[in-house]
């Protein structure tokens, strides 16, 4: 697993609008990035955490940091999630979990006894020079973003 101070893995992916998308062009623009993982488009919880992402954008913007969501679901999937939810950032397709797997958060999962393989709710946040400041896997997803803001010195709106 990722940790703080790191090397953050460089990606190649594409948008919900087949546009390509990577580390070392986010980097470029000197931004840093907020990077997280949810498990699937439009259930309940991960509706609140990119709902939540969504409503701090620009305060994250305003930081100097990009917000960019990342799941396996399709590029169609996540253009209905986002129209549904006015979401102002990218969603990057990881059909081939590509990028999950480099972040280790596509790992073995519990629920009701069934064992399966799946998504672990994760977000990096990935300094200008490319090194993780924040590394949090297996995050709940009421109230994440509002922790996440503080532990970064980032002022929201949100509340707990």
């Amino acid at each position: 697993m990722l940790q703080e101070g790191m090397q953050a893995p460089p990606f190649s992916a594409k948008t919900q609008n087949n546009d390509d998308i990577s580390l070392q062009s986010i980097l470029g623009e000197g931004q840093g990035l907020i990077l997280f993982f949810y498990p699937k488009d439009s259930t309940p919880g991960c509706t609140k955490e990119a709902c939540d992402f969504r409503d701090a954008f620009g305060d994250f913007r305003d930081a100097g940091y990009k917000v960019i969501g990342v799941s396996k679901d399709s590029s169609k999937s996540h253009q209905k999630f986002m129209q549904n939810n006015d979401l102002p950032y990218d969603l990057i397709v990881d059909d081939d979990l590509a990028v999950q797997n480099s972040y280790g958060v596509w790992q073995e999962k519990t629920n009701y006894g069934k064992t399966y393989m799946g998504t672990v709710r994760s977000t990096f946040v990935i300094e200008k020079d490319g090194v993780i400041s924040i590394a949090k896997y297996n995050v709940r997803a009421g109230g994440h973003v509002q922790r996440l803001a503080e532990q970064m010195g980032v002022k929201t709106n949100l509340e707990q």
